[in-house]
């Protein structure tokens, strides 16, 4: 079954996504099963392949590039590959800024922190890879960790306090921790009956 799909990629991306003798577009295309051809005239990436489903992975392909072409490293992007469970999400910082180029700055500056910090702090609460680029923010991560990086970002958006969205932040890892905790001592401890039943 034949396959094919055309992405928009901006310019200044187009090298990230070729990489380095071409050895990042030939790294997706042997791990994906496709064909990758760059237009850099028009920044059209178009993605084929014409092997079984099964021999293909296309829309993780589409993925990669997608997430390459809004900021993220090849390397970040890459964690798509580790497990099907890991997805790349986005959103459109506009709906918060509106029209307005000065509210869009000044929201992407609060998400970026001095110094790349408020990201870096979103990242390491929540689990998920985040990159700001234009007016989207993208999302690496599983589902829970792309929905917490996401509710922190809507929450400095909307002008809450960065204290107040690490706090939430933490309060959800904790929360994660315990959950995590009694799931581990449920399986204990039907283990144990099951041992107990069968002596």
């Amino acid at each position: 079954m034949s396959f094919q799909h055309t992405i928009k990629i901006p310019r200044e991306r187009i090298g990230a996504i070729i990489g380095k003798g071409g050895k990042v577009k030939q790294h997706i295309e042997k791990r994906c099963g496709v064909e990758i051809e760059i237009d850099s005239e028009s920044g059209d990436a178009t993605i084929s392949g014409n092997k079984p489903v099964e021999q293909m992975e296309t829309f993780r392909a589409v993925e990669v590039i997608t997430a390459i072409s809004r900021g993220f490293s090849p390397e970040r992007a890459y964690r798509l590959f580790e497990d099907e469970g890991i997805m790349f999400q986005q959103m459109d910082l506009h709906d918060y800024a509106g029209k307005s180029p000065n509210a869009l700055e000044r929201i992407k500056g609060r998400i970026i922190g001095e110094g790349g910090k408020a990201r870096r702090m979103i990242e390491e609460l929540s689990g998920a890879y985040v990159s700001v680029y234009g007016h989207m923010v993208g999302f690496i991560g599983n589902f829970k960790e792309d929905k917490l990086a996401t509710d922190a970002i809507v929450m400095l958006a909307k002008g809450s306090m960065h204290k107040s969205v690490y706090n939430m932040l933490q309060e959800a890892r904790r929360r994660d921790k315990i959950d995590r905790m009694r799931l581990w001592e449920d399986t204990y401890d039907n283990e144990e009956e099951v041992k107990s039943s069968e002596s």
